[in-house]
């Protein structure tokens, strides 16, 4: 269950990097077995499509226009993207708590996220703290799948 948790942080900071991650292992048939949706992650154009996705998030993030993570579109997002990876990387036998554990991790990372930001952005600007953040994601996103698979 804690790489349902951690999959659940990343996704609280970046709602597409999950998904882009858990793709990326569907096509070299690196999911748990019996993952929900492996195929469909598999398929060249779901995983490109989620990729493009992450990578346009992280894009969007460094735009001075960005909304906050915390914004309600913003949340519901990061709880459908955490609780699908959340219950992909939980043991088959538990995937709904999986899912739940996932969704409150990504909410509350969200809000921990932001106000953590905030006054790093005052010090060093938006880019710079975006790239730094997207650094920890894909790391953290990357161990986690890695881990599990």
């Amino acid at each position: 269950m804690l790489a349902s948790f951690l999959i659940g942080l990343v996704a609280g900071q970046r709602a597409m990097t999950p998904l882009s991650v858990l793709a990326g292992a569907a096509r070299r048939g690196e999911l748990p077995a019996g993952a929900p949706l492996a195929g469909l992650l598999a398929n060249p154009l779901i995983a490109a499509g989620a990729v493009a996705l992450a990578a346009g998030e992280m894009a969007g993030d460094k735009m001075p226009s960005a909304p906050d993570r915390t914004v309600a579109i913003g949340l519901l997002a990061r709880s459908v993207t955490a609780g699908f990876a959340g219950a992909v990387l939980a043991p088959a036998d538990r995937r709904p708590a999986g899912a739940a554990l996932a969704v409150a991790a990504a909410v509350g990372s969200s809000f921990i996220g932001l106000a953590l930001r905030r006054p790093a952005m005052d010090r060093y600007g938006q880019a710079t703290t975006g790239f730094v953040e997207d650094a920890i994601v894909l790391a953290l996103a990357q161990a986690v799948v890695a881990q599990r698979t």
